[in-house]
């Protein structure tokens, strides 16, 4: 049975390394979405061998260190990130974020935790 309506309440919450994260249709194979919340930043760096992660940023701003590159984002933004670049990001920012093709566990590194230190905010 194909679902087009995906309510908050079969969505999973969690929340890890700085952020809050609402994850909707994880049963789909062609893309995950998640409401991301950040206060202070997302304190891994991390990277995806196989989707595209496309940030959204609907309110706030915010850095993204792309490949360790400083990119500064506010409202309206869109990043899209192509496989097997390093991620990680400081600000106070609520995005809805696109994994395309679907988010897969194994797919994700971890490179490395990230100091709260480090962030310019």
């Amino acid at each position: 049975m194909t679902m087009y309506r995906h309510t908050v309440e079969d969505a999973r919450r969690f929340s890890k390394h700085g952020i809050d994260l609402t994850v909707y249709g994880r049963q789909d194979p062609s893309a995950t979405v998640v409401h991301v919340k950040v206060e202070r930043g997302h304190f891994q760096e991390f990277l995806n061998v196989r989707s595209t992660y496309i940030y959204y940023v609907v309110q706030g701003r915010g850095t993204f260190y792309l490949d360790g590159r400083p990119v500064a984002v506010g409202a309206t933004d869109l990043m899209a990130i192509p496989p097997n670049t390093r991620i990680h990001y400081f600000g106070s920012m609520e995005m809805v974020l696109t994994v395309a093709p679907a988010f897969d566990e194994q797919d994700e590194r971890h490179v490395r935790f990230v100091s709260e230190d480090e962030s310019p905010y």
